[in-house]
């Protein structure tokens, strides 16, 4: 992580920061807030901001935003009372850490608030095999595309690709194409001369130049302009860009990673997206699959968070009831790990005894996470009475495993819909193909299979 101090470097800060450095943390530091916003817009990038309470941090905030720099602030100081860090608070910082320092409290700090320290945690052999591809081409320079949809964690890979690669020690910059305006994603991407055009008051770095020697993630790539996606292109291919307003070609050495929720071959048959670049970005895909077509990942992605926002939020690390992490395995996540990270972010705060349970589990409306939101996402018809059928059966079965408790839901799932492969898919919310997976594991096992339309075991399986 990147970390830029801004103060008088003394004392109780400079003990700050050392802490921060043990705990693997690239430090620079400047006096003044000008010069902090002039060393970013310069390309000298950081991740984080550690910030003298005394420095004036909203307008250190509105300076950086003004030049479309988004860097979380960490307030800090010594002597500082509760009337200034609440000042600091209500100036923009994320955070106010009093000096002098603990250790734990630095290190809880900078992995919430940069939230640079995200694990590829997995256990679900579907994600397994994504994460063994990712393995054997992490060190090639071949563009990378990893698919999936919104919140399955693709920035999380791409940050486990560049972490495995020959750039590791090099930036790793990330540019959400999304949320940047197409009349402003060129300067943001290429960066521009002053004077290219109205309020270009100084020549920007742009991220291209950035994450040059590292890696550069284009997330969302599917929302760029037609237009921008030609001068992408040509990046690519002769690995120079054109500052807005330049005069000469810039030199860059990046590898590159894309990132979408779209099917962009739906989107190059629609014209939206240039086929050619596609070949470029594609030499390597990744898919992600969505968190209820890996089950076996909720229960220990759970427990990451658990702990993780204990630390963050300086509560207990609470285990989770059994209960809990059956309701957590049969609820559908339709936002995928995004969902189920900021649903365990609320059971840390919400949870009062000795374990999370599922009252403590709210969804964003407030509601408890039950078993019975399995099937919310269906009909409240025959498909919702197989759903609470196939949960009762689980309530069976405590102490059981993840695997097992998946396996047993699905195969009496699969019995109750008689069979019928198509069925049994929409009410467990896993497609087909993963099923069929399923199926052919457990067969392999030896374990008997419901044939379809029967509902009577079969010695063996065979696809529907």
């Amino acid at each position: 992580m990147r970390l830029l101090v801004v103060g008088r470097l003394s004392g109780q800060l400079a003990t700050a920061v050392k802490m921060a450095m043990a705990h693997g943390a690239k430090v620079s530091h400047v006096e003044r807030g000008d010069q902090a916003t002039e060393q970013l817009r310069r390309g000298q990038g950081a991740d984080l901001l550690m910030v003298d309470y005394r420095v004036d941090i909203a307008a250190l905030i509105a300076a950086n935003e003004g030049e479309r720099i988004h860097v979380p602030v960490v307030a800090c100081g010594v002597d500082a009372d509760a009337t200034d860090a609440a000042n600091a608070i209500r100036a923009g910082a994320k955070e106010f850490i009093p000096l002098p320092p603990e250790a734990d409290l630095i290190a809880a700090v900078l992995s919430a608030v940069a939230d640079d320290e995200r694990p590829l945690i997995s256990a679900d052999p579907s994600m397994k095999h994504v994460i063994q591809l990712a393995d054997q081409v992490a060190r090639s320079e071949a563009s990378i595309l990893i698919t999936g949809e919104s919140g399955v964690g693709k920035e999380v890979m791409a940050r486990y690709l560049h972490a495995g690669s020959k750039r590791s020690e090099r930036p790793f910059i990330s540019v959400n194409c999304a949320a940047i305006p197409d009349n402003l994603l060129e300067s943001e991407l290429f960066g521009h001369e002053k004077g290219a055009f109205t309020g270009a008051m100084a020549r920007r770095i742009g991220k291209f130049e950035e994450a040059d020697g590292g890696t550069l993630l284009l997330d969302e790539i599917s929302e760029m302009d037609v237009r921008l996606q030609a001068k992408l292109l040509r990046a690519i291919q002769e690995r120079v860009i054109d500052r807005v307003g330049g005069t000469k070609p810039v030199p860059v050495n990046i590898r590159i990673i894309a990132t979408s929720n779209r099917d962009l071959a739906k989107s190059v048959a629609e014209g939206a997206f240039r086929e050619d670049l596609l070949y470029r970005l594609n030499v390597v895909n990744l898919r992600l699959p969505a968190l209820r077509e890996r089950p076996g990942d909720i229960a220990v992605l759970a427990d990451h968070f658990v702990k993780k926002y204990a630390a963050a939020n300086g509560v207990p690390v609470r285990p989770i009831s059994v209960d809990a992490k059956r309701a957590l395995v049969s609820h559908r996540w339709n936002g995928n790990v995004r969902e189920l990270e900021n649903a365990m972010h609320r059971a840390v705060l919400l949870a009062v005894g000795p374990e999370i349970d599922v009252d403590a589990i709210r969804l964003p409306d407030g509601q408890p996470l039950t078993a019975g939101s399995f099937g919310a996402a269906h009909d409240a018809g025959p498909a919702a009475h197989a759903a609470h059928t196939a949960d009762a059966v689980t309530r069976a079965h405590v102490g059981q495993t993840v695997a097992q408790m998946e396996k047993t839901l699905i195969l009496d799932t699969l019995s109750h819909c008689l069979g019928n492969r198509t069925h049994a898919a929409n009410i467990l919310g896993i497609s087909i193909r993963t099923l069929r997976n399923k199926l052919n594991e457990y067969a392999d096992e030896g374990t008997s299979i419901p044939a379809p339309q029967s509902g009577v075991a079969a010695a063996g399986y065979a696809a529907a």
